[in-house]
């Protein structure tokens, strides 16, 4: 049991974006909590919103039950798959167990001030969900751009917060909290902390191989060429922009081989080199899937870096980006500890500068 110091501080806690790092944020929340504070308004992106809405829905523990209770297959088994919609995934699943855990409840019900931030995709701006059904804010809210099915509401195409504001420390400034506390997920520095999988050589191959087929399928979505009306929208005049380019092309596929040199300037050079780039392609660990959530993480952590500038909070709690993968969502025991530790390390240090002598 962590030792109480808060002095029954008042704290408005801010929770990031960051996939399954999200379950960190229970942590967070039960060390404030052990340590005396009292956490008065919330604010959150993505699975901060989810976290954070939880929590303000008094729900945390039914929360952190059903998730502690999840394996890799059982995630798996949440993951609905959709074909026909804007998103790999419905999320219905899962949001079936939300939606039931916290009810109708309406945001201006709930005992504290809770904020949650969406992307109007068409406004092309974000949207502060302060009052309304908690599910529908939350859903919307989470929503990855291309990876989860958007939500519509009215005219607003909604979609993860994190487009814009992955750590919205803003919304709980009105709430003249003794503290700040912003618990972000995409650390870069923390690289020698990481989870580890431990898995017999056999679960690690079903794990594989239900992963493979998973992408495979989600990818589909992506690969999929035009058709119906779509495919006559295209502007035949588009290859008349540049002749070359069909030229290039086959020029391309029938130059480029590892064999192919060229004689420029007296110096021998190889034109197999875009080949070979291809071709190395082919080898990476990435599916289409991969490289979306990677971009994503990039765009978000310079997003962070820029939002900390302008509103740097009174405790931030910095949990490794590569502490484990955007949806190790089995893993919320080891995260939970993860969460609580650097919370306890952060309040800590904020503490001893404060403290009485």
């Amino acid at each position: 049991m962590a030792a109480m110091n808060g002095n029954g501080k008042t704290v408005a806690l801010v929770l990031g974006s960051g996939g399954a790092r999200g379950y960190a944020h229970i942590g967070a929340i039960e060390i404030l909590q052990e340590r005396g504070y009292e956490i008065i308004a919330v604010a959150g992106c993505s699975v901060g919103a989810m976290v954070g809405g939880v929590y303000s829905a008094n729900k945390l523990t039914e929360f952190k039950d059903w998730a502690t209770g999840l394996d890799q297959f059982d995630v798996l088994k949440l993951v609905d798959l959709s074909l026909s919609s804007p998103g790999a995934i419905r999320g219905n699943r899962v949001f079936a167990f939300v939606r039931e855990l916290i009810g109708d409840i309406k945001i201006e019900d709930l005992p504290i001030p809770y904020t949650a931030v969406a992307t109007d995709l068409l406004a092309h701006k974000e949207i502060w969900f302060q009052e309304g059904p908690l599910h529908q804010a939350v859903r919307a809210s989470v929503a990855i751009p291309s990876l989860m099915t958007p939500v519509i509401l009215g005219e607003r195409l909604l979609v993860d917060g994190g487009l814009l504001n992955p750590l919205p420390i803003f919304p709980t400034i009105s709430s003249h909290a003794d503290l700040i506390v912003a618990v972000n997920l995409g650390w870069e520095n923390g690289s020698q902390i990481r989870l580890r999988d431990v898995y017999t050589p056999q679960e690690e191959s079903k794990i594989e191989q239900w992963m493979d087929r998973v992408k495979v399928k989600a990818s589909t979505l992506f690969d999929k060429p035009p058709s119906g009306n779509q495919a006559n929208t295209l502007d035949p005049s588009v290859n008349k922009l540049d002749p070359t380019i069909n030229e290039l092309d086959t020029s391309f596929k029938e130059n480029a081989s590892p064999e192919a040199l060229t004689v420029s300037n007296g110096s021998v050079e190889s034109e197999s080199r875009d080949f070979e780039i291809v071709q190395a392609s082919h080898k990476l660990p990435f599916g289409m899937i991969d490289i979306m959530n990677l971009s994503f993480e990039a765009m978000q952590s310079a997003l962070t870096q820029y939002k900390l500038a302008g509103y740097p909070p009174d405790v931030l709690v910095n949990i490794p980006k590569e502490s484990c993968k955007t949806f190790d969502y089995h893993k919320a025991p080891e995260l939970i500890r993860l969460g609580r530790e650097l919370t306890e390390k952060a309040l800590l240090k904020h503490e001893s500068q404060f403290r009485a002598p």
